[in-house]
């Protein structure tokens, strides 16, 4: 199972998070997040994910208000590994950025009716969160049965280390995503709760 530790601000989060067998962390630079941060808190995280994880672990910068094409410059300028564009963006956006940024990942909600396949927009990945993202709030998976969801495509929405493990079993993804159930409050992580969420996904 590919886990994927989302809104890291500190050194000692992304150490956690490799040491506790993470694949993937993502830095967030929505300006209207609680887990938002600045380039130069961006650029220690990234520095840090290298020096623990070494080249198999995916650095990914997500945003959701800032122009496709300077998303794709800004990921490029920091040393990110994967930009994910998170909600409203359309085909023409991945395209844009795809120029200057080569690897793309889609993250939308069903609340959007997006396409579903992965690779719809040309991205790489595609991750699937709650009606409403950044929530924290678990949701209905019944609603993907039947839906088709097929290759690398990672869950997100309302998971912790106490539900992660039931969610997998009921949805299948190829992936996990995790944000706001790793956290003693927003914004803020809690280091024995994303050793305890990646060791209950690899798991299940």
């Amino acid at each position: 199972m590919y886990v994927k530790v989302c809104g890291l601000k500190t050194v000692d989060a992304v150490r956690t998070a490799v040491e506790a067998g993470a694949d993937a962390i993502g830095v967030v630079m929505n300006e209207t997040s609680p887990r938002a941060v600045s380039a130069d808190v961006a650029a220690t995280v990234v520095r840090a994910a290298r020096e623990a994880g070494g080249a198999d672990l995916d650095i990914v910068l997500v945003v959701n208000d800032k122009p496709a094409v300077d998303a794709a410059h800004l990921a490029a300028d920091l040393g990110f590994t994967a930009l994910q564009l998170h909600g409203s963006y359309s085909a023409a956006d991945f395209a844009t950025a795809a120029e200057a940024f080569g690897t793309l990942w889609r993250a939308t909600s069903l609340a959007h009716d997006p396409p579903l396949a992965v690779g719809a927009y040309g991205e790489q990945r595609l991750l699937l969160d709650a009606p409403k993202p950044g929530s924290g709030e678990r949701w209905d998976l019944s609603v993907l049965t039947d839906r088709g969801l097929s290759g690398q495509w990672l869950l997100a929405g309302g998971l912790n280390p106490d539900n992660v493990a039931d969610a997998i079993a009921q949805a299948r993804p190829w992936g996990v995503d995790v944000s706001s159930g790793v956290e003693s409050a927003p914004g803020v992580k809690d280091l024995d709760a994303i050793t305890r969420f990646v060791r209950a996904a690899k798991s299940a």
